[in-house]
């Protein structure tokens, strides 16, 4: 199977990956891109990550909070590893209302076409590893995320992904 990090190029995604991160029941990583000049501004004026639900659900409370900060990460796609194409589907279907959505297979899938047409059909992409193990784009997914517009979850999972950004890859000894 590709690394995330293979999959992650393989399909032009230019960021941070984020592994592990459970979104709506599924265990998934994300590969995101930090906004500098944001991150330097909330750290500037003391707005850290907010990875705490129930701390952001008071940001819509207008007599708590008349500002937001603006989101210091974008979430440029959701990778989920799978075994088969036929599983994909269940775990890609709600993540492509947020982000670009490719599952990650441990080789192409040739045996039934179906599953693929169906991923096709929706939009989710699919890597896989080819014989010389390189990770091989067989489908490209597609940005739907604007169908479907943002929600409250879509925001916190952005501090949420900041959140990790700030502590595991900011953080890290260079």
């Amino acid at each position: 199977m590709p690394s995330l990090q293979q999959a992650a190029q393989a399909l032009g995604w230019h960021g941070h990956v984020v592994a592990d991160v459970t979104v709506l029941g599924q265990q998934v990583s994300a590969v995101v891109g930090l906004r500098s000049d944001v991150h330097r501004w909330r750290v500037e004026n003391g707005w850290p990550p907010e990875p705490n639900p129930s701390w952001f659900r008071s940001w819509f409370e207008p007599s708590y909070y008349d500002q937001i900060p603006v989101p210091a990460v974008d979430l440029i796609g959701v990778l989920v590893t799978e075994s088969k194409a036929g599983r994909a589907l269940r775990s890609c279907g709600t993540l492509m209302t947020l982000a670009p959505c490719a599952v990650v297979l441990p080789a192409a899938q040739t045996s039934d076409p179906w599953p693929l047409a169906e991923l096709d059909y929706y939009g989710i992409g699919v890597v896989a590893t080819d014989i010389d193990r390189e990770a091989v784009v067989s489908i490209r997914p597609e940005d739907r995320s604007s169908e479907f517009g943002g929600s409250l979850f879509g925001r916190w999972l952005l501090e949420l992904l900041y959140h990790r950004v700030v502590t595991e890859v900011l953080a890290a000894p260079r």
